[in-house]
């Protein structure tokens, strides 16, 4: 699993959701300038990310890479 890690965006979030077995759903926050007023506008998209063995809780910062496609809505792996 280690040649998946090197390549792929790498975010940060907070996990929202861990409620599924081996999975957790991580908001990602980023700001967002708009094109015509100027003013920073904040976005946040959610992703699911794989966690084997549960280690992450609600609430916790967290670190998630990119990868290959895991399941049908899984293209992540948290990395810390």
């Amino acid at each position: 699993m280690s040649e998946n890690i090197k390549k792929g965006k790498k975010l940060v979030g907070v996990v929202v959701s861990d409620k599924m077995k081996d999975t957790v759903v991580v908001s990602v926050e980023r700001y967002i300038k708009h094109p015509k007023y100027g003013k920073y506008i904040r976005h946040k998209k959610r992703y699911k990310a794989h966690n084997p063995g549960n280690t992450k809780k609600i609430g916790e910062k967290t670190e998630i890479q990119e990868t290959k496609p895991i399941s049908k809505d899984k293209r992540f792996i948290v990395i810390s």
